[in-house]
């Protein structure tokens, strides 16, 4: 669209899509962060859990029984 076609009327409608359009790539990039932020800490988790399984199984008999008695 060239600017000097453009009438005064479709100014205001096209800062409205402008503004709509940035409110929807803010909410966009907001969610594509928390998303981010939840699969690092389920990595972190998942290589915690890998970590110590390895251990008990260089180890088997460490940690994985206790006795107790009353």
């Amino acid at each position: 669209m060239n600017i000097s076609e453009m009438s005064p009327e479709s100014i205001p409608a096209m800062s409205v899509a402008m503004s709509a359009a940035k409110v929807s790539n803010d909410v966009s990039t907001a969610m594509l962060k928390k998303t981010l932020d939840v699969t690092d800490q389920g990595g972190q988790a998942l290589l915690q859990m890998m970590r110590s399984s390895m251990e008990l199984s260089v180890n088997p008999a460490v940690g994985g029984n206790f006795d107790v008695s009353v």
